[in-house]
C-alpha cells in the first residue's frame, strides 16, 4: 500500500485491524514502533513516521514494542508482480534459503537476477533482503524468548543464527535488552515437549467453514481435524536436514488470532513451519477488500478463506487425485497413497502416523504401483511426472511463486488440465485471483452448463475470483476439489 501519513495516522487513532501489518508506526519520543493496532495512548502526529515493514523501522533505529509485539502482525497477500515478487523472496528466506544458497540462488529460484530482486525488494519492504532476514530472525528469537521455555542458545539456533555470541550482540545492539531479561517477564508455562504461539488475522475468519473445508479433505493418517482443531503430521526441510512432528491449529477465544502448538521436535525448523501454518490458514488475507470484491456473495459467510498448502506437493497430488470423481472418493485414494508411500511417525494422536511422502520419493517410482491404489493408469503418469519436475526444481510449488510461469509448466505435463492447474495455483501457490471454471460445483452454483459463461460472470470478481470460488463451493450441500 501507498504510506499516506494522514490515512496511516487516522488508521492508527482508531486502532483499525484492517491496516494491521500494512504498515508500521515508529514515534521518535520513545525511539519505539508499534502496529496500528497497539492498544497505547496514539502519539502526537509530529513524533509518527510510517514505514511498510519492522524491517524498515529497526533500520532506522527502532525498537519493538513490548506491548503489541510487531512480530505477531499479519503479513499480506496480494495480486501485484512486484509485490508477490517480493513476498516470494520472503517466503524463501523464512525457508532458509538465504542462508543456503546465497541471494543469487533465491533469485535463480525465481527467475529473476539479483539486482532486480534487490530492487522489487526494497521497493515492497524498504530495506535490503539481508536487512530484512536479519530483523526476521530477531523478531523470532523475540517470539520464542516471550512465549516459550526453549534455553536461550536453542533460542538463537532456532531463530537461524550462527552462534550465541552473534546472537547475543544483535539483541542487545538492537532492543536495548540482553535476551534473558525477556526470559524473566515471559509465560514459558506448559508442557516441555511442545512450543505455543498465535499467529494473527485481521478479522472476520470464518474458523467453521475453514475446518470443515479442510475436515472434508483430509489425508487419512496425515491430517485431521478433531475437537475444532486442525492436526497434521509434518516433514521439512530446514538448515540441510529434515525435522518430523506435528502441528495443532484452532481459533484463539480471546483474540483475532490462531493458536497454534508445534512438537518440540520441531523447533529448528520452526520459521518454515511457521511460515507454512500462515499459508496453509490464509493468515495474510485482507477479508474487507475481498468483500468489497464480492457484494453480496460473501454476505453469508463473512471472513471466509481460501486454504492453501502447508505442503505444496501434497496438495497438488491431491488435486490430481481429485480429477473427475468426489471430495470423498479422492479422499480414500489419497489416504492409501500416503500409507503406501509415506513415513510412520510417533505422535500423541491416534489419527496422526504418517508423514507424506516427498517427490523425490514418488519421482522413480513405476506407473503400475501406484495405479493399483485405485486411479487410471493415465492418473498415476501423472503424479510421477508432477513428482519429477518438482524433486528436478522445474516446478516450484510455493505462495507467491510466479502465476504464468508456473501456470504453464502445470499444464504442460501430461494430464493436467485447466482445473487442475487452477487449483494448484488456488491452494499451493496461494493465487487469490485462481479460477478453476470447469469445476462441476462451480458452474452449478451459478446454475450454468457454459463453462465460458462462468469465465465472463468471474470477470466481476477479479482481483479475488478463488474467494469467489469458496463462496460458491461453500453454497452447495456437496462440494467438488
Amino acid at each position: 500500500m501507498t504510506l499516506d501519513p494522514h490515512t496511516c495516522y487516522r488508521a492508527l487513532k482508531a486502532r483499525d485491524a484492517r491496516f494491521d501489518g500494512r504498515f508500521f508506526v515508529a514515534v521518535s519520543s520513545t525511539r519505539i514502533y508499534c502496529r496500528p493496532v497497539c492498544t497505547v495512548k496514539p502519539p502526537k502526529r509530529e513524533n509518527c513516521s510510517f514505514y511498510p515493514s519492522a524491517a524498515a523501522a529497526e533500520a532506522e533505529g527502532y525498537r519493538p514494542c513490548l506491548r503489541c509485539r510487531p512480530e505477531l502482525a499479519p503479513g499480506n497477500a496480494s495480486v501485484d508482480a512486484t509485490s508477490r515478487l517480493a513476498q516470494a523472496a520472503a517466503s524463501l528466506m523464512e525457508d532458509s534459503a538465504l542462508d543456503e544458497a546465497g541471494l543469487d540462488g533465491v533469485a535463480a529460484e525465481l527467475g529473476i537476477t539479483d539486482r532486480h530482486l534487490r530492487r522489487a525488494f526494497g521497493a515492497e519492504f524498504g530495506v535490503s533482503p539481508v536487512q530484512f532476514v536479519q530483523t526476521q530472525r530477531l523478531l523470532l528469537a523475540k517470539r520464542l524468548l516471550t512465549d516459550t521455555a526453549l534455553p536461550v542458545t536453542e533460542v538463537a539456533f532456532a531463530s537461524g543464527f550462527g552462534s550465541v555470541r552473534r546472537f547475543n550482540a544483535l539483541f542487545k545492539q538492537r532492543y536495548r535488552l540482553q535476551p534473558g531479561q525477556l526470559r524473566r517477564h515471559a509465560s514459558t508455562s506448559g508442557a516441555a515437549d511442545v512450543l505455543k504461539f498465535e499467529l494473527s488475522f485481521r478479522p472476520p475468519y470464518d474458523w467453521p467453514a475453514v475446518s470443515a473445508f479442510l475436515g472434508a479433505r483430509t489425508v487419512a493418517g496425515v491430517e485431521a481435524v478433531e475437537d475444532g482443531c486442525y492436526r497434521r503430521a509434518v516433514r521439512i526441510s530446514a538448515g540441510g536436514k529434515e525435522h518430523r512432528g506435528w502441528i495443532e491449529v484452532a481459533p484463539s477465544q480471546k483474540k483475532p488470532a490462531l493458536r497454534v502448538v508445534v512438537a518440540a521436535s520441531l523447533a529448528k525448523a520452526l520459521p518454515p513451519v511457521l511460515s507454512r501454518i500462515k499459508a496453509l490458514m490464509d493468515l495474510a488475507c485482507h477479508p474487507t477488500e475481498v468483500a468489497h470484491a464480492l457484494g453480496a456473495m460473501a454476505k453469508r459467510h463473512p471472513g471466509l478463506r481460501v486454504p492453501g498448502a502447508f505442503d505444496g506437493f501434497e496438495v497438488a497430488v491431491r488435486g490430481i487425485l481429485g480429477q473427475q470423481v468426489s471430495v470423498a472418493a479422492a479422499r480414500t485414494v489419497a489416504g492409501r497413497f500416503a500409507a503406501e508411500f509415506g513415513d510412520p511417525i510417533t505422535t500423541p494422536f491416534a489419527a496422526l502416523a504418517t508423514v507424506f511422502p516427498t517427490a523425490q520419493m514418488i519421482a522413480d517410482l513405476p506407473y503400475g504401483r501406484i495405479a493399483r491404489l485405485g486411479m487410471p493408469g493415465a492418473r498415476a503418469r501423472t503424479i510421477v511426472a508432477l513428482a519429477r519436475a518438482v524433486a528436478d526444481g522445474e516446478l516450484v510449488l510455493m505462495p507467491n511463486a510466479d502465476i504464468e510461469a508456473t501456470l504453464d509448466r502445470l499444464r504442460a505435463l501430461p494430464g493436467v488440465g485447466e482445473w487442475t492447474a487452477q487449483y494448484i495455483a488456488m491452494r499451493a501457490l496461494a493465487w487469490p485471483d485462481a479460477f478453476p471454471h470447469t469445476d462441476l460445483g462451480v458452474m452449478k452454483a451459478l446454475g450454468e452448463t457454459d463453462a465460458r459463461r462462468v469465465l465472463a460472470a468471474g470477470e466481476g470478481w477479479r482481483p479475488w475470483r478463488a474467494y469467489a470460488v469458496m463462496h460458491l463451493w461453500q453454497s452447495l450441500t456437496k462440494e467438488r476439489a
